[in-house]
């Protein structure tokens, strides 16, 4: 098997109405191959959200960016605006010739907390 071409956190967690952040890393040789981020538990089906130019340049669709930072070989997505039903299986991947390369990522969305606002009863 070998060492993984990239990796990533197992979990990330957001807060409802919130942003998180993925950061994958990828050895070396991946730096200009495209990189993407893409939703559903099952591979081949997954759907992918945003993905890089081969650049450093920031890639940002709807609610969801990529930025890849060549030196660092690291590519972070970030995902604004949180719903509930964001919560999902996710895959950080980089496109290449043969089966892409990618590696799963567990997001889950907490309730934002309920605010003092929304539970004030009238005024005494």
């Amino acid at each position: 098997r070998g060492i993984p071409q990239i990796t990533g956190p197992t979990t990330v967690n957001g807060l409802e109405r919130g942003s998180l952040t993925v950061q994958c890393v990828y050895r070396s040789g991946w730096e200009t191959y495209l990189k993407w981020w893409c939703r559903g538990a099952i591979w081949r089906d997954c759907k992918i959200l945003v993905k890089t130019s081969g650049s450093e340049q920031e890639v940002k669709r709807d609610r969801v960016s990529i930025k890849d930072n060549q030196k660092n070989r690291t590519f972070t997505v970030t995902m604004e605006d949180l719903m509930k039903t964001d919560a999902d299986t996710y895959w950080c991947g980089i496109e290449k010739t043969g089966n892409d390369l990618g590696v799963t990522v567990q997001v889950t969305i907490d309730p934002a907390p309920v605010t003092q606002e929304e539970t004030s009863s009238s005024p005494t």
